[in-house]
């Protein structure tokens, strides 16, 4: 009876520390996945080329951090949403490498000028895998799971944003992001970096400060399907005034401003 027991628990005991290898192999497999896909983003920003204003803004964007943190990966199919004047764009070009694409949507009105092309065309040229695509928000349609990784770089409280002057339309934030997650594969991760508005009518405070309260884009998206992976205080600023407009000189560049990981379940 004794032996009997003694051998059942060896074979407990054997198939507990198979078991054990199996989820150690498995983890330290993922691991080393992500790892051989984690890219050098030091050297992305380090590129040459990129203009003398773009890496000033470097010390206050702080890209490898954000990058870093969002699980930015080399080969990535990437989107950046109201791309601007290619910032990060350009950045993201240089870490996905040549397996990778970078998508950078931009209302025309923003890239018509020639000093827009010949900065893009100087973009495409150091980084061939980037791409534009003038298209106003509300319009733009991306294919279905087609993005590993999609950009909004203090850009989402302009979904609330309307200006007869610089030609926005008025949005709809939930259909924006219906099609936001169709478009993303499934794991996919959108990375959201905005200026920290007060609670209250968001258009209105989008109208006068171009901020948003990040109560309300943890909802939308949430509404959206997408998940809460994580989220950073590394731009955190109590000090800031959240009445003021961002464009105002004493607070521009220095706003409280929240960064969230969101990911498309798999």
């Amino acid at each position: 009876m004794q032996s009997k027991f003694l051998m059942a628990l060896a074979s407990t005991a054997l198939i507990l520390s198979v078991a054990t290898f199996d989820s150690n192999q498995t983890a330290a497999a993922a691991q080393e996945g992500t790892a051989q896909n984690a890219p050098n983003l030091n050297a992305a920003v380090a590129a040459p080329g990129r203009i003398e204003a773009d890496v000033n803004l470097d010390a206050s964007r702080k890209p490898v951090d954000v990058l870093g943190f969002m699980g930015l990966e080399t080969g990535d199919a990437v989107l950046d949403i109201f791309a601007g004047g290619g910032y990060y764009s350009e950045v993201m070009g240089a870490a996905v490498g040549p397996t990778g694409s970078v998508v950078a949507v931009n209302p025309p009105q923003f890239v018509s000028s020639d000093a827009a092309k010949t900065k893009w065309t100087g973009i495409a040229t150091r980084q061939p895998g980037v791409s534009l695509m003038p298209s106003q928000l509300g319009d733009y349609t991306p294919e279905p799971d087609s993005f590993d990784f999609a950009m909004m770089h203090l850009i989402y409280h302009d979904l609330y944003w309307e200006s007869e002057k610089f030609k926005i339309p008025q949005m709809d934030p939930a259909a924006f992001l219906t099609k936001l997650y169709a478009g993303m594969k499934p794991g996919g991760i959108v990375a959201v970096i905005d200026h920290v508005g007060s609670a209250g009518d968001t258009r209105a405070i989008v109208e006068k400060t171009h901020r948003i309260d990040p109560v309300t884009v943890k909802t939308d998206f949430e509404k959206a399907g997408f998940v809460l992976e994580s989220e950073s205080d590394m731009f955190a600023n109590p000090e800031d005034d959240l009445d003021k407009n961002v464009f105002d000189p004493s607070v521009r560049g220095k706003t409280n401003r929240f960064m969230i990981k969101f990911r498309k379940p798999a």
